[in-house]
């Protein structure tokens, strides 16, 4: 069988590609926010002078980072309900699952890309604040975090880009994101290359988005960093 562009150009106007990547972009940002909150969690554990917490946060990275993101998901969506009575509810939707699996997954990841940023800031920075009269906790979020933001853009956007694509895994527990929706089209048809390129254009446009945005946040923080350069 030779391309048929016909049902290719059907396919790219077709909503339920559209949906599918709505899906997958939703599901990659959930997992996102997840996996810094859990990662700054991690990051702070591992600065902790505390050994219990040093070695509570060592024991997070080692695990997760052992465990295949696919086996993570199986486990999360068959696993959990089987042990825990709270995931057997209606809320606890494949997207839900996935959001989970690839947060929890991701912030082994992310933590160290936090920890590097924050170690990025000067010392100097924290001990100004605290001389200004801030407590340790606004020092941290008013001195140090913004600081931090801006280091850590770069990776986390590089993570965003990752997580859209790893979403195609959350095929297996039937979540409808772009690569299920491509698959699905595939077996009704078995019109490999028609099916696969509009996922392939569709997974293009959404990366494209992500970098556009991710520099326009690294422009918006460096002349802000500037700013107040030159108000020194």
């Amino acid at each position: 069988m030779i391309f048929d562009p016909s049902i290719f150009w059907e396919q790219m106007i077709s909503p339920v590609y559209l949906q599918g990547s709505v899906l997958a972009v939703l599901v990659a940002l959930g997992s996102l926010v997840l996996a810094i909150a859990i990662g700054l969690a991690m990051a702070l554990m591992k600065r902790s002078k505390s050994k219990t917490a040093n070695a509570a946060a060592n024991t997070y990275l080692w695990f997760f980072r052992a465990l295949p993101s696919m086996l993570l998901l199986v486990i999360c969506w068959n696993a959990l309900p089987q042990l825990f009575p709270l995931f057997r509810g209606e809320w606890y939707t494949p997207f839900v699952a996935a959001i989970l699996a690839l947060g929890i997954s991701e912030a082994a990841y992310v933590a160290e890309m936090l920890r590097s940023a924050l170690m990025a800031v000067d010392e100097g920075q924290r001990l100004a604040a605290r001389a200004l009269g801030m407590t340790p906790f606004q020092a941290f979020i008013k001195v140090v975090v913004p600081q931090a933001t801006r280091i850590a853009i770069p990776s986390l956007g590089n993570e965003l880009v990752a997580l859209v694509k790893l979403t195609a895994i959350a095929s297996v527990i039937s979540l409808q994101e772009l690569m299920r929706v491509a698959t699905i089209g595939v077996q009704a048809t078995f019109r490999y290359a028609e099916y696969y390129a509009v996922a392939i254009i569709y997974y293009l446009i959404i990366v494209s988005l992500i970098m556009l945005l991710q520099s326009l946040l690294e422009k918006r923080f460096q002349w802000t960093s500037k700013k107040g350069q030159a108000a020194k």
